[in-house]
Formats: C-alpha cells, sequence, structure tokens
C-alpha cells in the first residue's frame, strides 16, 4: 500500500534545541555528501540486470539451503494445501509500489532522508482490530512530523505491519512444570496458550495472517488517503503530548516552532487543505522469516519480469538467519524488494562485506539498509570499523538504528524489559559514531506501539518498574508507548537539526 504526496518539503523553516540529545563530542555539522559517491536511481529494469538476478535463483531455490528458525509441520499436505490457498491469493502489495519505496531509500542512502520504521514486536490475530492499527499508524505519523521539522529532509514512513508474525526464538521448547511444549514462534506459526493442540505449528495460521494482513493494509490506505493524516490534526495531537511536559521544556519550544511555521504558511495562502497536507506515503515491512509463506506471495511483475515478494513493500533477514549459507540469504537475494539485515557486534567487517555482496551484487542505492543493533557501548567500539569497511568498499547501505533489541533485560519481578535512558544513549551513540566517520545516520527503527501500554521504563510516561504490570500486553517482546516513541522522536529531531548546522531555539 502506497499513496502518493508528502508535506515534507514545507517544514524546513525551523530550529531546535539541541542539548537534550546533543554529540557527546561534536557539536558542528560534518558534510556527509561527500563521503557518498553513489547517485540515486530506480531499481532496475533492463534484460541483463534482470536475468543477473534470477538466473541462477527461483522463488523455491531456498529449499535446496539450510532454513533455520522455521517451524516443523508434521502435515505435509497440509502445509502444501495452505501454501497453495495463499498462492491463489491477490498479492497484498504491488511492484509499482515497492519501487517507490525503493527510489525514496535511494534517496536516502545521499543523505536525502530518514527512514521512520516502527510497529509492534509480533502482530497477534486477538490483538487485531482498527483501533489499534489506527494509534499505531497515527503515532507514526506524529513522529514523522516532527523529524521532518527537525532534520529538514522527507522522512520514509514505514511500518511493522501486516505481516510481522513471526518471531525467532532461542531455544525449540519451553518447559513450564516440567512439561515441554514447542516455543511460541509467533501466531502465523503457533498460538500463545499452553497446551499441545495450541503449540502445534499449524500452517493453516498462515492463511488467516494473509487474510488479517489484508485487512490491515486497507486501513492503513483509508487512513493515509481519507484525510486522518492531516497535517493540522497531527500537530494537535503533538500539543497535546508537549502538555504534559514542563513549562518551557524544549518539546514546547520545538511545538510552538511548528504552530508558527504553519501560522505562515496559511499567512502567505499556502492551501494547508490540498493533498500534500493531507495525504500520505505509508509503507509495510516485516521480518523475512517464514519462507513458505513468503514463497507463496512473491510473483514475477508483468511490466519489468522481476521477482517481487508482494508480502509486503520491505522485508529484513534477522540476526539469527543471516548466514552467508543459509535459506534465508537465498531467497532474499532474488527478490526486487528493498531489503534490510540486523547486525550486532557478532558481526566482523569482512563479514558484513560478504552479506552485501549477497543481498546487493550491483551496489544499487537503495536496495540494502543496515540495521544496527549493538548496545552503545558496543556500538561505539564496533561500528567505526563496519562503517569504514562500507566506505573503503564503495558499497551504498542505508544505516539504521535498532535501539531497542540490544538494550532489553529481566527485572526482579520477572517482566522482560527495556530502559528508555539506553535507548536514548544508544541512539546518541550511533549518531556520534556517524558523525566522526562523516557518514549518514539514515533512520531508526523502533518496536513500539500507539497504546498506552507499561512495557518498557523510564520518560516522560513515568513508568517504572513497579508498575510494569499494569497495562504489560505484549505478546513478544516489550514495545515503547505512543508516548515514550514520540519523545524519542523529538530527541532524534533535535539532534538531526544538530546536524544541518542551523542554531538552536534558546
Amino acid at each position: 500500500m502506497k499513496v502518493t504526496s508528502s508535506f515534507g518539503s514545507f517544514l524546513l523553516l525551523a530550529a531546535a534545541s539541541s542539548h537534550a540529545f546533543s554529540s557527546t563530542k561534536l557539536n558542528s555539522r560534518k558534510t556527509v555528501s561527500s563521503r557518498l559517491s553513489m547517485v540515486a536511481t530506480s531499481p532496475p529494469t533492463s534484460s541483463s540486470e534482470r536475468s543477473s538476478s534470477s538466473k541462477d535463483w527461483s522463488p523455491d531455490s531456498w529449499r535446496e539451503k539450510t532454513a533455520l528458525q522455521m517451524p516443523n509441520y508434521n502435515d505435509k499436505e497440509e502445509l502444501e494445501a495452505a501454501v497453495n490457498k495463499i498462492k491463489r491469493c491477490s498479492p497484498l502489495v504491488f511492484a509499482g509500489e515497492v519501487r517507490s519505496l525503493h527510489e525514496q531509500l535511494a534517496r536516502a542512502c545521499q543523505g536525502q532522508g530518514f527512514l521512520l520504521m516502527g510497529g509492534d514486536c509480533a502482530e497477534a490475530f486477538k490483538e487485531f482490530n482498527v483501533d489499534h492499527v489506527r494509534d499505531t499508524f497515527r503515532v507514526i505519523l506524529q513522529m514523522a512530523l516532527v523529524l521532518t521539522f527537525g532534520s529538514a529532509m522527507p522522512v520514509i514512513k514505514v511500518g511493522r505491519m501486516a505481516g510481522q508474525f513471526a518471531k525467532p526464538r532461542s531455544e525449540p521448547d519451553e518447559v513450564i512444570d516440567g512439561v515441554a511444549l514447542p516455543s511460541y514462534r509467533g501466531d502465523i506459526i503457533n498460538s500463545e496458550e499452553f497446551t499441545e493442540e495450541a503449540r502445534r505449528h499449524n500452517p493453516n495460521n498462515m492463511v488467516e495472517a494473509y487474510h488479517q494482513s489484508a485487512q490491515t493494509l486497507n486501513i492503513l490506505r483509508a487512513f493515509s488517503t481519507g484525510g486522518y493524516a492531516d497535517i493540522s490534526r497531527l500537530h494537535a495531537w503533538n500539543l497535546d503530548f508537549v502538555e504534559q511536559s514542563d513549562e518551557g521544556s524544549r518539546y514546547r519550544k520545538f511545538a510552538n516552532k511548528v504552530d508558527e511555521s504553519l501560522r505562515f504558511m496559511k499567512a502567505i495562502g499556502v492551501d494547508t487543505s490540498s493533498p500534500a497536507f493531507t495525504k500520505t506515503d505509508f509503507f509495510t515491512a516485516h521480518e523475512c522469516l517464514l519462507l513458505h509463506y513468503e514463497e507463496a506471495l512473491t510473483r514475477m511483475d508483468s511490466t519489468t519480469g522481476r521477482w517481487y515478494d508482494c508480502s509486503s513493500h520491505m522485508l529484513w533477514v534477522g540476526e539469527r538467519t543471516r548466514q552467508l549459507d543459509g535459506a534465508h540469504l537465498e531467497f532474499i537475494r532474488g527478490i526486487g524488494n528493498p531489503l534490510g539485515v540486523k547486525i550486532s557486534d557478532k558481526c566482523s567487517p569482512e563479514e558484513l562485506i560478504r552479506i552485501i555482496d549477497t543481498m546487493n551484487p550491483q551496489n544499487i542505492p537503495g536496495r540494502l539498509t543496515i540495521i544496527v543493533r549493538m548496545g552503545a557501548d558496543k556500538l561505539r567500539k564496533n561500528l567505526p570499523g563496519l562503517i569504514r569497511a562500507v566506505q573503503r568498499e564503495g558499497k551504498s547501505v542505508l544505516w539504521v538504528s535498532d535501539p531497542v533489541h540490544g538494550n532489553t533485560r529481566k527485572t526482579e519481578n520477572g517482566f522482560k524489559t527495556r530502559d528508555f535512558d539506553k535507548i536514548r544513549d544508544e541512539l546518541r551513540a550511533f549518531f556520534d559514531v556517524h558523525d566522526e566517520m562523516g557518514s549518514h545516520p539514515g533512520g531508526v527503527h523502533l518496536e513500539m506501539t500507539g497504546e498506552d501500554v507499561t512495557e518498557c521504563v523510564g520518560g516522560l510516561s513515568d513508568v517504572t518498574e513497579t508498575t510494569l504490570g499494569d497495562r504489560y500486553n505484549t505478546y513478544c517482546d516489550p514495545r515503547l508507548n505512543g508516548v515514550q516513541a514520540l519523545e524519542l522522536a523529538f530527541l532524534i529531531a533535535e539532534r538531526l537539526r544538530l546536524r544541518t548546522g542551523l542554531p538552536p531555539i534558546e
């Protein structure tokens, strides 16, 4: 799903305070464009490029490789029947939409954009309703407005939605009171209830996931084009957020500047009721984990002859499934979608270059996003070497921070949580390193929800370890609530504004 238009270009008039999220080493902008040698182009469509990417690949060639983190389906006929049902269904997204996202990401690789990815750790069948989709969509748009204003560049909005059902697991089984059953791997594979039937790997869940994804995309289409994304509405919601902050806080000063800019545009005759202000682009992404499902939704584009995974606009491969000789990289290298790969401190510069060569052998800008998840200290130690290797080899990638996964811990009362301060520290380290290396900090990837949950501690929402149990609703890992996510957006916007060289608001 993608709707054309953007209001980002109208929000280049403001400056924001830089002290709360400022570099610990640098206070001036370094030129990014001098480090970038690739010119953003559209995805390849020539016959030579098509043949080079597909001559030794097919949607099912992954089956010849070792596939980790995959379900164990006992009934092969049941699996085949479910896969065939999905193959007969219509695509969830279309190649033209995918190419539009690719073009925007290519510009971001040049330092001309910022990628905002956010959504649930794992979508759930029972949790699905219009309000849940709306609330997360709304907060992502609110964040994008703040980031656009702060960065003076377009913000690419991608939701971890309409397909983010499967989750990798450290252990294949879960043991409770001496009873061992298969681990819960997300609703697309099995159910959370601790019974033998619920934990069975059920291929029919893929069909239900497809239909829920179709409904989610329909909801997102309606909200993107039906006036819900109106810039004035988004700003009013942001003003509600800053009311929770102290009088004279940096959030209020920032919001006041946005308000002044909107008033100025209206005063000089800019029509803020036009589509540029009331509609927006919105794309979807999920982890490429359940390969039977991805294969079933992979279709050949009739206009270019290229294969696209039509389950989502963008897909990424996780830390646990990015083996160079594995099935997941084999599958994902042949599709035309923009791709991502999660990287931790375990990845060496040499391994990263090999991963890039596998996933993006033609070095096409916008094709590959590197999503970094390490924790602040490990990031400061390891990320410079990775960036240096990419620069030395002339690789075109988009660097994105995932500051949540490396900061998960368990409390004494048994809750898995994440500290807002630790997340902020990793983001600060991410920007610091890119300032030092002269590279572009191209985005952020967050597990978050628009709902008022109590799963991560800290921030303006004042969630503590003692209040975690109040609204701890996650089916998987802890998520930032709407207030925490928006607070991060303000902090990132301040840092992005610092990179533009504009003076802070005093």
